[in-house]
This record gives C-alpha cells, structure tokens and sequence, in this order.
C-alpha cells in the first residue's frame, strides 16, 4: 500500500526492561574493558528490590558484579533521595547466577581447529537469522514513527535529570512513547496521534502533567506533520505512580523491536544487550544495518532490507538476501555483488570493521541500537567503495 497508517513505540531508561538491558550492556562494557577477548552472554531480572544476574561469562577481567548493577540503576535514576520507590540503586538486592560459556559452544567460536569442525576460523557463536533496514525518511535513515518516538523520551529524559528545572521535581524514570504516522504515497504526511506514559509522584496532578507533556511533544517532532486533527494521548489510564521494577518484572532483551526499527524493517529474534560481538545476533545485525545505510545513502534504493543467517561454528553466512521493495534504481542483484566485494560476513571480519571489542555497549542501551550517529555502523563510510565495486561488475 502506498497509503497507511503506521505505528512504532519508545521506552525509556527507567522502563523495567531497560534497566536490565543496561545493567548487561555495563557488565558487558567492564569486562570488554579489561579483557577484549570477553565471552559474555550476560542476562538480568529486576522485580520490586531485587536484580538477578544468570548467563554464561568467560573472562580474564576482574568484575564487581553487584558493584555495576547498582551504578547502572544510580544512573537511570532510581535514587535513594527519592524514597517514593522500592527499586532503589544503594537498597536492592542483587543475586549473582553467571556461570562460564560451554566448551562446547566456544570451541565452535574460537579460531582454532577442533574435532567434527569443518574451519579453524572463528564461527558463529549460534545459528540464527538476522536483519538490517535503513530508509530515506529521516535524516538518521530510520523510519518516522520509531525515531519520532525515540525523540520524545530522549528529551523527557533531559528535563527529568535537569535538576533545575521545576519541571523534574515530579518526574520518574519509568516512561513510553508511541507515534501514529500517515503515509501518503509511501511518505510520512502527517502525525495521526502520539502516545505519552510518564511516571510520576502522587503530587502530580493531570492537568499539569497532560500540559508538560503536548509541550514537549510539539517541541520535538516536525511541526509541518502535527495538524489539527493530530490527537494527544497524555498518561491515557489518569495515573502512573507506580512504575519502574515495583510496577512490572523487566528482563533483557524483551524490547528488541524498540531496539531496532519499530516494526517496519524485520528482526530475527535475537535480543542485543548483554552480548559480546562474536553473538552473530549481535554483531551480524549491526553488520547489516551498516550495508543497508550505505546501500541507501548511495541512492540505490530508497529503502532496503538486509537478511543474513548462519549456522553455529561456521565462518561463512549461509545466506545473504537483499530487498529493495521495489524502490532500487539498480537491479537487487547487482547490489548483492557490489555488497559482496566491499562487506565481509565472516564474524571475525564483523568484528575487525566495526571495532567491535570495546565498553561501547551501554551507549547502546536506549533509545534505538541504529540512531546514534557516533556508533560504527551508522557511519555513511563505504558510499564510494560501493560504486567502485558497481563500476567493476
């Protein structure tokens, strides 16, 4: 259809399930930070007071565990001065379940040949599928509804910790956002409503909470696609007290559509924060993002999608697959080859491109895995090297 609506959502720093993805992503960064050779698969359960750490993590670095679960919390937000909330960084109780890798999975990823192992390159830490997106629509080559979501709550976030702002005294970590987006010939034309839950303190009333929130809305999405007609959804249930771990069980990895594209570009399952980049689920998934970026700021598609998978211990991709939906101005074929010449698949290639073994991940956490334009695949790096390869097929 060229005519739609759709819709993506947002949640913030203080959403239960953002906490936990950033307390991994800060247990991933300290041990990539002291040995980058780290094996992490680091998950986390937060509920009320407590934090639960479990997964599989083989490491020279020497890691404070609890230590960086209560500074990741401390830094989202959930302080001891304030007491209107039982998740608090210096009081919540933290259970340490982190065993090592299985031998039988690290020999598949390590570089080194081993029994019933077809390579002694360095494979793919699972089997899995994964997928990359990028569109014209806005300037970080994401689509409308996720970014504008992402954008609401960034700056939501920037007043709730700008402690001279009156307007913080009452605000809490824990907060979603959602944007309904019209399109009209396949371009974003207007904004049909928005979304906004804030926690908040028990002094709060509605109406100021209703009026700071329309305020910051219409200070951050285009002004060009709010009309009349667009409908604001302000804390929609009345209240939002109780919020945060005490309101709700987070876990990692349960926000993967936020941590991609919304639901406009696909996603194969895997889950992002808590992982070390030899996780195809991972790294092969920013891997594409930054073909698809590319591919696009080349101006051979207005909108392209990338799917790659593997197989556990294999160096290769078992396959590569490119759609252009029908907005490429050279056959798919050809962008498959010229992408073959300028991109390696391989993991280990994954990772020497992007630099991957370095405490860059809790950057990651919130707010979109692809829409901050200082991270490595989101650089518009390899333009030229793609019509260089064009130029020769």
């Amino acid at each position: 259809m060229s005519s739609f609506t759709f819709s993506s959502e947002s949640v913030g720093a203080g959403h239960p399930d953002k906490v936990a993805d950033l307390i991994s992503d800060s247990i991933l960064d300290a041990c990539l930070a002291q040995d980058p050779s780290s094996r992490v698969a680091c998950e986390t359960l937060v509920k009320d007071d407590r934090v639960v750490l479990a997964g599989e993590i083989t490491t020279a670095a020497k890691v404070d565990y609890e230590a960086i679960a209560r500074a990741a919390i401390r830094e989202i937000g959930y302080v001891d001065e304030r007491d209107d909330d039982v998740f608090q960084a210096e009081t919540v109780k933290v259970s340490n379940f982190i065993g090592t890798q299985s031998p039988d999975i690290a020999q598949g990823v390590d570089a080194a040949a081993a029994e019933g192992k077809s390579s002694a390159e360095q494979g793919a830490g699972d089997q899995g599928i994964m997928f990359g997106y990028a569109t014209d629509e806005t300037p970080e080559l994401m689509p409308a509804p996720v970014m504008f979501a992402h954008r609401i709550l960034q700056a939501l976030e920037k007043v709730r910790k700008d402690k001279s702002s009156s307007e913080s005294a009452w605000l809490r970590p824990d907060c979603k956002s959602q944007v309904a987006v019209r399109y009209e010939n396949g371009v974003p034309a207007r904004i049909e409503n928005v979304v906004l839950s804030t926690q908040h303190t028990e002094a709060a009333d509605h109406a100021t909470i209703r009026a700071f929130g329309e305020k910051l809305i219409r200070s951050v999405l285009p002004e060009s696609l709010i009309d009349a007609e667009t409908r604001f959804f302000i804390n929609p249930t009345g209240k939002f007290v109780v919020g945060g771990p005490h309101g709700d069980a987070g876990l990692t990895g349960r926000k993967i559509i936020v941590d991609t594209y919304g639901g406009a570009g696909r996603h194969g399952g895997g889950a992002f924060s808590g992982k070390d980049p030899s996780k195809v689920d991972r790294s092969a998934a920013y891997m594409c993002r930054w073909v698809a970026k590319n591919i696009v700021a080349a101006g051979w598609a207005k909108r392209v999608e990338l799917q790659v998978s593997y197989a556990i211990g294999e160096p290769e991709p078992t396959s590569i697959h490119i759609d252009t939906f029908g907005t490429g101005t050279i056959a798919d074929e050809k962008i498959i080859a010229a992408v073959k010449r300028v991109f390696s698949f391989k993991p280990a290639n994954i990772i020497a491109q992007l630099d991957l073994l370095r405490p860059i991940y809790a950057h990651t956490t919130n707010y979109g895995h692809f829409t901050k334009a200082d991270l490595p695949w989101e650089q518009l790096n390899r333009v030229e090297a793609l019509q260089t390869a064009l130029a020769e097929i």
